[in-house]
């Protein structure tokens, strides 16, 4: 695995997590959100990663081709979905313009299935490994110019 490699995958890493960020400033930009063009209140989406499909798979130049795993080439965004799953939460306002008028939920509002707390800690999670892949490429060119060095003298 050259150094080459490690910044492509690192730099594919990078380009995910910040797609993540992205999509979670959305769900926190639209907390409130009751009324979409699809019709009722918004939906928190979230991101599915899933691996780069390079044809180059790196194998480990330390370990015998038995012992040695054979180490990916990326991540890359798979697609970015709503959550249909998770139950959107209804709120008494009958003030509201979106309030039911008929039924037995007349004065309720449908709000957002997004949890403020959870999309908060998705975004430490995010901006940590973001951080982590954005050392991991300063290290691999602080290793790059040392070997530079090394050869000058």
């Amino acid at each position: 695995m050259g150094i080459f490699s490690i910044i492509n995958t690192s730099g594919s890493a990078l380009t995910a997590q910040r797609v993540r960020l992205d999509v979670i400033a959305d769900n926190i930009a639209n907390v409130n959100t009751t009324r979409t063009t699809e019709g009722g209140a918004f939906r928190r989406s979230r991101v599915v990663f899933a691996p780069r499909d390079d044809s180059a798979k790196y194998k480990s130049t330390f370990l015998p081709d038995a012992l040695a795993p054979e180490v990916g080439s990326g991540v890359r965004v798979f697609s970015v979905e709503k959550d249909l799953e998770t139950a959107t939460r209804f709120i008494y306002d009958p003030s509201h313009p979106d309030a039911m008028k008929y039924g037995e939920k007349a004065g309720y509002v449908e709000m957002p299935n997004i949890n403020p707390v959870t999309e908060m800690v998705d975004m430490m999670e995010a901006s940590r490994a973001y951080e982590a892949n954005a050392t991991m490429i300063q290290s691999a060119k602080n290793m790059f110019n040392s070997a530079l060095n090394i050869i000058r003298y």
